[in-house]
């Protein structure tokens, strides 16, 4: 035997279209020969006469055919039901939301299906049976603890009211209803819902609500519903065996429309002619949703373009099991308006719609689990550490003073005075690795700041300062400092030009104030500091500060001063430099020496596919004269055909006038030529 989840499972795809069922109501005058049922009862015939008034030529239509899933006629409440309703209620209580709809004409028994007869049990409809088939489901699942609460929303006149606020405990309500949209669905702001435990609880809620619906009497229909109303069953399930945060939820909504009206048949007037107005726009939007969700290439679903289609947008073509019930009539005085119910079902029946079981967790069961699952593994690992003689070891997280001491320890590692760090548990591996971490890190900004108070630290990728520095001669082409000491009281290096003993600068500019506006005038933009810099051992990005700055500023004063040589150097590394000068240079002279030097693979590239595009600039301006050329050659040939086309029709005019006889031979030679063609490069 199948399990009853995978036997759902099995008939519930992915996609699954909506099931559409047309019950007619009883009449003695019913029109036999103008509807007709289908063998199987899932199809109905409908045939009109032509209207001969409309004279010999007619093309009326006459014959229709609906394929539907079943049709109900003479059919009792027991058999609606079993038809229906019944699976969609038995589906609910295992995680898949359900929806029945009566949709049809005023008068046609839509309420009688869905709410039934309060003069005879048997005669109950869909909704009280729904409410019993339910309760009794719970009492035969004693496994699950199962809630269940209750709604009922009316929507008159395109505005929600609650049928269930009238309760003493419930109130009216201040603030106006809305619907809302989240990411679970869509909701009602302010309707009220009811637990229920039990089933007399949900009968007399069910009850309250049906006598605070709004009705009205005309010539169809004495009891006229004029609203909307949908009544909606919360369920929510609960294992009692299974200690799984694991829950179902799902809902259930019986909907009972108003009725469409023909105005000239009703004959409503005043306020209900009112109520009539909103009803058939608010059927019309409906149809107009159901239109588009049928429409496979359609986007947008216009669910918001009244109440109703918003408050059913989880119904219409979402996760949800839908059933439409058309009641339509069986008299021949209704059957334009039976044929309109009809094809309302028809386009109802290529919706599709995509169930699913909705599960939900319980968090605070969810940490109870995790609580208890920590405390077991506890006990486990006490069991294995008093095997493996390992005792007083402690999992709980560290405190402050722990970690304290796992520095502590980690420093005496890194100075030499610690050997070995004993090692208890993973919590203490995990903690020693990020104390190594943080000396890491703080030694790192130690070594920074030291650095930042006797050198001048400049970023690798500032250009602008680099050149700068290179200007002032205090660092040459190969990023080596200009002067460096060789640790022997010797500066070894190349001095800058302009260097000569005892030579007094009339500029007073410091080295940091001749690289802040070169790089101003370089349009360099990024600060040189923080994570930018490229804190390295290497001399080429320090720049010695302090006493090494003065020296500097005086070379750099005497440079700008002095145009004297540079002084000879016994040392075979030195190389001869020409003179820089002490401002920077313009924009293209920059360039030039950029092309020149670091851009020269650039500039090298560049000049490459220069010339390559005036290559292909002189093939595409070849290609176009020639072009040119062969135009004005077809011009001419067709001005010489056009020309011999003319004289030939000068000629043969005049024959014709002339010589008859010679005319008609002129002709046949004419289409002589045309069956056979001149030699190619004939004219």
């Amino acid at each position: 035997m199948v399990p009853r989840a995978l036997e759902i499972e099995a008939k519930m795809g992915t996609r699954k279209k909506v099931r559409a069922f047309v019950r007619v109501k009883p009449t003695d005058d019913f029109a036999h020969e103008m509807i007709r049922f289908g063998d199987d009862n899932k199809s109905i015939d409908i045939h009109l006469k032509k209207d001969t008034r409309r004279g010999v030529v007619n093309n009326q239509q006459t014959d229709w055919s609906f394929k539907l899933d079943g049709v109900l006629h003479n059919a009792s409440q027991d058999l609606v039901y079993e038809t229906v309703a019944k699976d969609v209620i038995s589906q609910a209580l295992d995680g898949y939301n359900g929806t029945i709809m009566c949709y049809g004409q005023t008068g046609a028994g839509k309420t009688y299906t869905m709410t039934g007869a309060t003069e005879n049990y048997k005669h109950r409809g869909i909704l009280p049976r729904a409410l019993q088939q339910v309760f009794r489901m719970i009492e035969e699942r004693p496994t699950h603890a199962i809630t269940v609460r209750v709604s009922y929303l009316e929507i008159y006149n395109e505005s929600l009211f609650d049928l269930l606020s009238t309760l003493p405990y419930v109130g009216p309500s201040v603030t106006p209803m809305t619907i809302v949209e989240n990411p679970q669905g869509v909701f009602i702001k302010g309707l009220s819902v009811h637990l229920t435990s039990q089933e007399e609880d949900a009968f007399s809620l069910l009850f309250e609500g049906e006598t605070n619906r709004i009705i009205a009497s005309h010539t169809m229909n004495k009891n006229s519903s004029r609203s909307h109303c949908i009544f909606t069953i919360y369920v929510e399930a609960h294992s009692r065996t299974l200690s799984d945060e694991k829950y179902i939820t799902s809902k259930i909504n019986l909907v009972d429309l108003a009725g469409s009206e023909r105005l000239g048949k009703s004959g409503s007037e005043g306020r209900v002619l009112k109520e009539a107005t909103y009803i058939n726009k608010s059927l019309s939007f409906l149809e107009q949703a159901i239109i588009a969700l049928g429409d496979q290439k359609r986007d947008h679903i216009p669910f918001r373009q009244c109440k109703l289609t918003h408050a059913l947008k989880d119904s219409l073509g979402g996760n949800c099991s839908m059933v439409l019930v058309t009641n339509i009539y069986g008299d021949a005085a209704q059957l334009e308006e039976t044929l309109s119910s009809l094809r309302f079902a028809s386009r109802m029946k290529l919706v599709t719609t995509e169930p699913a079981i909705n599960e939900k967790y319980d968090a605070e069961r969810m940490v109870k689990n995790l609580e208890k699952e920590l405390a077991l593994l506890k006990q486990e690992l006490a069991i294995h550490d008093s095997l493996a003689n390992r005792t007083l070891v402690n999992y709980d997280p560290m405190d402050e003073i722990q970690i304290a001491e796992i520095n502590s320890q980690v420093r005496r590692y890194l100075e030499g005075t610690l050997d070995e760090m004993d090692i208890i548990n993973l919590r203490q591996i995990q903690e020693v690795f990020n104390q190594f971490r943080v000396v890491l890190s703080q030694q790192e900004q130690e070594l920074e700041s030291t650095l930042r108070k006797k050198y001048i630290l400049i970023d690798k990728n500032d250009f602008a300062a680099i050149s700068a520095v290179q200007k002032a001669g205090l660092v040459d082409v190969d990023g080596h400092l200009v002067g460096e000491p060789d640790g022997q009281s010797f500066g070894l290096g190349v001095a800058p030009f302009s260097t000569k003993p005892g030579k007094k600068s009339k500029s007073r500019k410091t080295f940091k104030e001749q690289l802040s506006s070169s790089a101003r005038k370089e349009g360099a933009s990024s600060p040189v500091g923080g994570k930018d810099l490229d804190v390295s051992f290497s001399k080429t990005q320090l720049t010695p500060s302090s006493k090494d700055g003065d020296i500097k500023d005086m070379l750099l004063r005497d440079r700008e001063t002095s145009n004297i040589e540079p002084l000879p150097s016994d040392s075979p590394k030195e190389e001869l430099r020409p003179p820089r000068s002490s401002t920077p240079p313009s924009k293209s002279v920059a360039f030039e020496d950029f092309k020149n030097e670091r851009g020269s693979e650039i500039n090298r590239i560049f000049k490459e596919n220069k010339s390559i595009l005036n290559e292909r600039r002189k093939r595409a301006s070849k290609t176009t004269q020639r072009i040119n050329a062969i135009k004005r050659e077809i011009d001419i040939t067709k001005e010489a055909l056009n020309f011999q086309k003319s004289l030939r029709e000068k000629q043969a005019t005049l024959i014709k006038l002339t010589d008859p006889k010679r005319s008609m031979q002129r002709d046949r030679e004419m289409i002589d030529s045309t069956t056979d063609p001149s030699p190619p490069g004939a004219l």
